[in-house]
């Protein structure tokens, strides 16, 4: 394929969150009555589906549950941790989506009740509902990896919910001293943001190359392979030699264990003693999903790829970082797309009709250095119960470009960030 081919795809992939999913939505032919539909999580997946949702059928009575007053993006969170760019860029609020008559309710959802379709609040209050939205995230998994718990998380930051944990990661590598070794833990599939841990590691070693250029970078992966592999490869010999080092799952990358007290990682192959550790967990659905009965063994929520209804808990449908969806990751601009496939879906069962199958599309950006940006694209539909990638279509930014595709490839992030945010926030 060629490069001029691939730019124009990636562009309209990237700058217009809007279009993916726009011919989704149905006819409005509703019921008469307004049907209660509540939405639990304000992130990219929730916030967007209440918008949708009320953008489809103002008669809708839509409530957005988030106990956040203000929202955190992680994507570019990355930026923040190596100085590139402000926390409070990262913030947004919900006033504009009230504005659109969406309910905001600034409490936290602590029960489910399925069978008398209510939610509980915080305060003791319930919410009734039709249907009923979980877009919660995830939940980092505290009881896997021995000696990491939320006390440890203090010292050995994730970093992987933004907002504090970020500073703390960003204040811990401003504070090191030249010629230290920052090391990032990765975990096993499925996780939030399959390209994070790597895009953190360029950015962090970025950081390190101009202030503190004597220091170096481990990876302990928990994999033997990730997103994006080889343009990540090739950016650190390129951009960062001899500074980052990946450790896979066969080499002995697998941590079991970590000592916080002395930052020390434990791996079968040997420990691993840090200035800077950034440990990421495993995850799994945020704790709603369980209390709504829509998680299974695996501690995610399956789901039917048609209307994202969960195939546990009946008029629940499940959307961004907790659903399991198949080929399709873990990512804002999935969550974006799953949200307003999922509105189309609940209007249309609301006036007795049967959703169509649909088709999405995600696209995943990763800063190797400022400037220098590189991508991987996928089109999903349905097929034998899960949502598989339409053969063909997507890919990842090709290996051997100039330096100016790079440049437009981070262009392309930017204003991805920007429509996204604008749309669901602004």
């Amino acid at each position: 394929m060629g490069i001029s081919h691939r730019i124009s795809r990636r562009k309209f992939l990237g700058t217009s969150a809007a279009a993916a999913t726009a011919l989704t939505f149905p006819l409005p032919a509703f019921a008469q009555a307004a049907a209660r539909v509540v939405v639990i999580g304000g992130g990219f997946g929730g916030a967007s589906c209440a918008r949708a949702l009320k953008q489809i059928d103002p008669k809708l009575q839509v409530t957005l549950v988030e106990p956040n007053k203000t929202f955190t993006a992680c994507p570019f969170s990355n930026n923040v941790i190596a100085g590139l760019r402000s926390i409070e860029e990262q913030q947004f609020g919900y006033d504009k989506i009230a504005a659109g008559g969406v309910t905001v309710v600034a409490q936290a959802a602590t029960g489910v009740d399925n069978a008398a379709r209510t939610v509980t609040l915080a305060d003791g209050t319930s919410l009734g509902y039709d249907r009923l939205v979980l877009s919660p995230g995830v939940d980092l998994r505290f009881d896997v990896l021995q000696g990491y718990d939320e006390a440890a998380a203090a010292k050995m930051p994730h970093a992987w919910k933004a907002g504090e944990q970020t500073l703390l990661l960003r204040k811990q590598l401003e504070a090191m001293d030249d010629g230290g070794v920052v090391v990032i833990s990765a975990p096993a599939n499925p996780f939030r943001c399959p390209p994070g841990p790597y895009e953190r590691a360029c950015l962090i070693a970025h950081y390190l190359k101009t202030k503190k250029p004597r220091s170096k970078l481990l990876i302990l992966d928990a994999k033997d392979t990730f997103s994006k592999q080889r343009l990540f490869q090739n950016a650190w010999k390129e951009l960062y030699p001899g500074m980052v080092e990946w450790v896979s799952l066969s080499q002995g990358g697998k941590v079991n264990a970590v000592d916080p007290a002395t930052n020390t990682l434990i791996t079968d192959f040997g420990n691993h003693t840090a200035k800077v550790a950034n440990v990421i967990p495993p995850q799994r659905a945020g704790r709603i999903a369980t209390s709504a009965g829509a998680t299974d063994n695996t501690g995610w929520c399956a789901i039917d790829p048609v209307t994202f209804e969960s195939k546990s808990a009946p008029n629940i449908h499940v959307i961004g970082d907790a659903c399991l969806a198949g080929a399709m990751p873990k990512s804002a601009f999935s969550a974006n797309s799953q949200a307003k496939v999922c509105a189309a879906a609940i209007a249309t069962l609301l006036s007795g009709g049967t959703p169509t199958a649909p088709k999405l599309i995600n696209t995943c950006y990763s800063l190797a250095a400022p400037g220098y940006g590189i991508s991987v694209a996928g089109v999903y539909q349905p097929k034998n119960g899960v949502l598989a990638d339409v053969e063909g279509a997507g890919g990842v930014s090709p290996a051997d470009v100039p330096r100016e595709f790079r440049a437009r490839e981070a262009d392309y992030a930017q204003s991805w960030f920007a429509t996204i945010t604008a749309e669901v926030f602004g």
